[in-house]
């Protein structure tokens, strides 16, 4: 038997909850039903038509013959697992090094993060200069540094928190033991934190698939990203909201994906380290 209280907090909980999925999933199905919706349908009057219509692959027909959806999506992947592998190389033993060791005293880890506190776009016209400079303009090489400078500041922060939680104790017992200190920090110290490291990755992986300000201003076609190409479709006079709901209906499904099978590192890493504040 349950009594009001109760049965009044079991409905507040579902309420909350329906409004919060409805607020998550909303935006992806209104994606995905428009993706294969003809252009006569995404904007009629009638809300039975939203959801009952004659499905078509018109949208997706347009988007691979018409644009180079394929070759900016490989610039996309590409990027953001390049910039992902090589922040994760950097940041997993500067971190290491703040937590165990205090390097720099605090004011370095300070100096690391603050490349985190000023809008993205104050760095853009100087990395414009110097990559027009190099000859880097509207390459993926470009992007790649741009998202590892961004990115390698977050990972270090997010895991130092990790590092911070595991006891000391564990590594002067192996040191007792004879283990070497690079022999501890692989066998003992790594797994322990593979879900840090695990939740770090998806979440600059994600940043990296989803950016767009500077994609957008340092690549013109040979290195442009599928989220420029997206926001190409919404034009001064026409808008194409089927073509965009096609394209950013096959982009997201990798982040998704890759959500979906870690989730059991991130919700491990969310409730262990840093993140749990």
């Amino acid at each position: 038997m349950y009594n009001k209280d109760s049965i009044g907090k079991r409905i507040a909980f579902w309420i909350i909850t329906a409004i919060i999925l409805l607020v998550v999933l909303g935006p992806l199905l209104w994606v995905y039903l428009t993706a294969f919706k003809p252009a006569q349908d995404i904007f009629t009057g009638q809300l039975s038509q939203q959801f009952m219509f004659t499905p078509t692959l018109e949208n997706f027909d347009r988007l691979f013959n018409q644009f180079p959806f394929f070759q900016n999506l490989l610039n996309t992947l590409i990027v953001s697992v390049v910039s992902t592998i090589f922040v994760m190389i950097i940041a997993v033993p500067a971190a290491y090094s703040f937590a165990r060791w205090n390097t720099g005293g605090g004011h370095l880890l300070f100096v690391t993060i603050s490349t985190r506190m000023f809008p993205a776009v104050v760095a853009a016209l100087p990395f414009f200069i110097v990559f027009r400079n190099l000859g880097l303009l509207d390459t993926r090489t470009a992007l790649v540094l741009l998202y590892m400078y961004f990115n390698v500041s977050f990972a270090t922060f997010l895991l130092y928190g990790f590092f911070r939680d595991v006891p000391a104790e564990l590594e002067q017992a192996a040191l007792i033991d004879g283990y070497g200190r690079f022999n501890i920090f692989r066998r003992i110290v790594i797994p322990l934190i593979l879900p840090g490291i695990a939740t770090t990755s998806v979440f600059c992986l994600i940043w990296s698939w989803n950016e767009f300000l500077f994609a957008f201003l340092f690549t013109r076609n040979a290195a442009k990203t599928v989220t420029v190409l997206i926001s190409s479709f919404w034009g001064s006079i026409d808008i194409q909201y089927g073509t965009m709901a096609a394209g950013a209906a096959i982009s997201i499904l990798p982040t998704l994906i890759a959500a979906w099978f870690m989730q059991r590192y991130i919700v491990r890493g969310l409730t262990f380290g840093a993140v749990k504040g």
